[in-house]
């Protein structure tokens, strides 16, 4: 059998490039495409899971106020506005990423976004306690922030808000309660556990 020759090879095995892109999915911003930076940690919430999440929620969100502490692409505080939240704090720290969002602001003509430069956390704390009725949070993978991050997020939480925890692994009960956090939803999607949570 003759062996395939360099050219057949290279043919096969490269790959074109194509750009790094999310959706929004529901509202009235939907079939918009996010574009993804190639960033390390950058790792937008999947798109089922972002599904998921919204329908624990119901599709309208109107009059809400939102918080997504680690804005990233902003996939889960667009969701949130498109839907159609009055208000949606978008935190991020990477000045390109920041740079991005205000575009797509500009670009949808998105008023109810509130975005800042800037560590989430210590952004967060600012915020007046109990004026957030959707705390969404996506630290990057590996991070040692989600202690602080949910602490300050159960500060701005409103009495009967929820909090969207993404992690690496499933929180179970004791160490929710630990916390002062009841699991309401929980769902797994490859290495991505989803929990939508609320004051015990």
């Amino acid at each position: 059998m003759p062996r395939p020759t360099a050219q057949k090879t290279a043919k096969t095995t490269a790959a074109p490039a194509r750009p790094h892109e999310v959706r929004i999915i529901g509202g009235r911003w939907k079939r918009t495409k996010l574009p993804v930076a190639d960033k390390p940690g950058l790792r937008p919430t999947p798109d089922r899971v972002r599904e998921t999440l919204f329908n624990w929620l119901g599709q309208d969100l109107t009059g809400w106020r939102c918080l997504d502490m680690f804005a990233g692409t902003g996939a889960l505080g667009l969701e949130a506005a498109s839907r159609g939240a009055a208000e949606v704090h978008l935190f991020e720290t990477d000045a390109a990423l920041v740079a991005q969002l205000q575009q797509l602001k500009a670009r949808l003509g998105a008023g109810a976004l509130q975005i800042a430069r800037g560590d989430g956390i210590a952004l967060a704390g600012r915020l007046a306690a109990g004026s957030i009725d959707l705390v969404l949070l996506d630290p990057p993978f590996g991070t040692t922030q989600y202690p602080a991050a949910v602490a300050v997020a159960l500060r701005v939480l409103a009495p009967s808000g929820r909090l969207y925890l993404e992690a690496p692994e499933h929180w179970a009960a004791d160490r929710l309660a630990g916390q002062g956090l009841a699991e309401l939803r929980h769902l797994k999607a490859g290495a991505v556990h989803a929990h939508l949570l609320a004051r015990a």
